[in-house]
């Protein structure tokens, strides 16, 4: 655990990626094979289930730390993390952890799990005074879940193909699927043993934003042109007779989307396919709030499935007939996808077909009927493209549609959490209807610091009411929202919802009075 900790400290106060690379690979050579395991498996994103609630450790620390809960509240109000909050409350200790981390998860954490409340303080109070306080505050992001370290999955991929002598991307699929962290895991993970697993995804390539212009790619010859479907990244796997979908975040979701396993039957063993699962009727996508009715349910009933009928659309082949593809240029997966569709045969597994444009004028034309289609603008591939691991600049652009804008008042606000504790950062916004402000929106980033700690002033100075930890302000301040969607929704009070919404720019030009109307939203929906 001091070992992990050191490792934590270390990432945490750098940001050159070398320096974490190196901190990574001396970690991993020096450390044993389990608890390298655990290591890898938190520093690549996977959490065990939480075991104590936030409330216990809330009491927990107020009884070691002899301080009402009151004050464990207000401390926790200005630092804005709970796991320092405690780790600064708790006396403190010239303990240091003797436990590795392995025995740490195996021996203190996963046993709280089905213990009654007052035994998990006792024993979160014993395990507080054996470590210090760096120790503590680590341990407290294992205990609820919340362990973060500015190291991308990228960065552990890259360390750990430093510590094996392989390619990046090599070990980038190595770590794809499901996996437990130990000893064995660990030893196959460095020498490739189990490769052959049959239900293990590749690595997803991802597109790279298009900010300026297509015209600095070149002719548009060299490229295919696609929608950008707007649904869930999907990796879809026939090996040995089993079919099974993973998502873009490395969760297994076959169960949820029976209409697409079963024309994917029909698939012949060794096939991989990437593409995108859509909520489709009558040949055109359906919006994506529909589509996430679907997401949360892992046993779909018939009058979900009838209302939002989803079908894979298949724009990539990463493995036919049991032979990896992914080295292929596009031109050439391209005509192995057709086969591979073609010989499906089903209504649920459609093609993506390219969008043809003489250049890239027209293609800008057809750009802007996106929305209309129910896209999100067009997708730019180069045609000798190989399939890539992650986000690779040059080859695979997404060229969306500009964003809707709404001029919106701000009504209620929230502190932030981590390096933003101690300020209100996170905003609730509304628009008007029928003379009253109706709240529509939420958003956290768009904002430079300097204009945090303006609205930070004026929230503090201009407080209408306090519900818990929110808000509520004078309606006076005026902002500019970008977002992706806008929908009708009955599950809030605006009667619209609305997708990846985020502050443009401070309208200081504006009066509440000249914020948009909801009338003005719901001219945008279809």
């Amino acid at each position: 655990m001091h070992a992990f900790t050191s490792l934590f400290t270390q990432l945490d106060r750098t940001t050159k990626t070398l320096e974490k690379i190196r901190f990574l690979v001396r970690y991993f050579e020096q450390s044993a094979p389990e608890d390298a395991a655990w290591t890898v498996f938190f520093l690549t994103g996977k959490k065990i289930p939480r075991v104590v609630n936030t409330r216990l450790l809330r009491e927990a620390v107020a009884e070691v730390a002899d301080v009402p809960l009151w004050l464990v509240e207000e401390c926790y109000d200005v630092v804005g993390d709970l796991a320092e909050t405690v780790a600064l409350l708790h006396p403190e200790t010239t303990a240091h952890s003797s436990l590795p981390l392995h025995r740490m998860i195996q021996e203190e954490l996963k046993p709280l799990r089905g213990l009654e409340d007052e035994e998990k303080k006792a024993r979160l109070k014993v395990g507080w005074s054996t470590l210090s306080r760096e120790e503590r505050f680590v341990w407290n992001k294992l205990i609820t879940g919340g362990f973060r370290v500015g190291v991308s999955r990228g960065i552990v991929a890259r360390a750990l193909a430093q510590t094996a002598g392989v390619e990046p991307a090599v070990m980038a699929h190595r770590l794809m699927g499901d996996w437990d962290p130990s000893e064995r895991w660990w030893k196959q993970l460095l020498q490739g043993e189990g490769e052959a697993e049959p239900g293990k995804p590749y690595p997803f390539y991802l597109a790279s934003p298009l900010e300026e212009g297509p015209e600095p790619l070149g002719a548009i010859s060299g490229w295919q042109l696609e929608w950008k479907w707007d649904g869930i990244r999907a990796q879809v796997i026939k090996r040995q007779g089993t079919v099974m979908i993973w998502s873009r975040g490395e969760d297994v979701i076959t169960d949820r989307f029976p209409e697409v396993v079963e024309a994917l039957q029909a698939l012949p063993d060794g096939t991989v396919l990437d593409g995108e699962l859509l909520g489709w009727k009558q040949d055109r996508p359906l919006p994506f709030l529909d589509l996430q009715r679907r997401i949360g349910r892992k046993k779909v009933g018939k009058t979900l499935l009838a209302d939002v009928p989803v079908i894979l659309m298949a724009y990539d082949v990463l493995e036919a007939g049991g032979g990896e593809l992914r080295s292929l240029p596009l031109e050439e997966r391209r005509t192995h996808l057709e086969n591979v569709v073609t010989g499906v045969g089903s209504p649920n597994i459609i093609m993506s077909e390219p969008v043809q444009a003489a250049g890239w004028d027209e293609a800008a034309s057809l750009r802007e009927q996106s929305r209309a289609r129910g896209v999100e603008g067009l997708m730019l591939k180069r045609l000798g493209s190989p399939y890539l691991d992650g986000r690779k600049r040059g080859d695979w652009w997404k060229w969306k549609v500009d964003p809707f804008e709404v001029d919106a008042v701000l009504t209620y606000a929230q502190k932030g959490h981590g390096r933003r504790a101690g300020l209100f950062t996170d905003y609730t916004f509304g628009c008007w209807k029928d003379g009253e402000l109706v709240t529509f929106a939420k958003a956290y980033s768009g904002l430079t610091d300097a204009e945090i700690q303006q609205v930070d002033r004026f929230v503090k100075a201009n407080t209408l009411d306090r519900f818990g930890p929110v808000r509520q302000v004078k309606p006076e301040l005026v902002f500019q929202l970008a977002c992706e969607g806008i929908q009708k929704s009955s599950r809030h009070k605006s009667g619209i919802a609305v997708r990846f919404p985020r502050i443009a720019r401070w309208r200081k030009d504006k009066k509440p009075e000249d914020a948009d109307r909801l009338e003005d939203l719901l001219r945008w929906i279809p």
